[in-house]
């Protein structure tokens, strides 16, 4: 059995005009999706990130340089992700398809995880 990451990609401008009504909608939704994959055995991990915060490190000539970011002024930002076990990438496909995430419109990125 194989392992995916699913990344979620956002705009934050999608969710700005929310009510706090609504993002309870929409985060039951969510939770809905994660707990029926892993009555199904296929999720490992799940976890939203922190809107606005974060690290980013570049090595550069063997210097370390560390800058704050991401910022929600970028066009795209990866706002969580999940990790899930699948025979392949057309059972990763078929695990997703039903993902609010898509449904608001944002997209669902899926890597295999290379096992080493």
């Amino acid at each position: 059995m194989a392992s995916f990451m699913l990344i979620a990609r956002d705009v934050p401008q999608d969710f700005a005009d929310v009510s706090p009504e609504d993002m309870q909608r929409i985060i039951e939704k969510y939770v809905a999706w994660g707990n029926k994959l892993e009555a199904a055995g296929k999720k490992r991990a799940g976890h939203k990130l922190r809107d606005g915060e974060g690290k980013v490190l570049r090595g550069n000539g063997g210097k370390l340089t560390v800058t704050d970011g991401p910022f929600s002024e970028t066009k795209e930002v990866v706002g969580g992700y999940w990790m899930i076990d699948a025979a392949d990438y057309d059972e990763a496909i078929e695990l997703s398809r039903d993902c609010p995430h898509i449904e608001y419109g944002a997209s669902l990125e899926i890597r295999e995880v290379e096992q080493v």
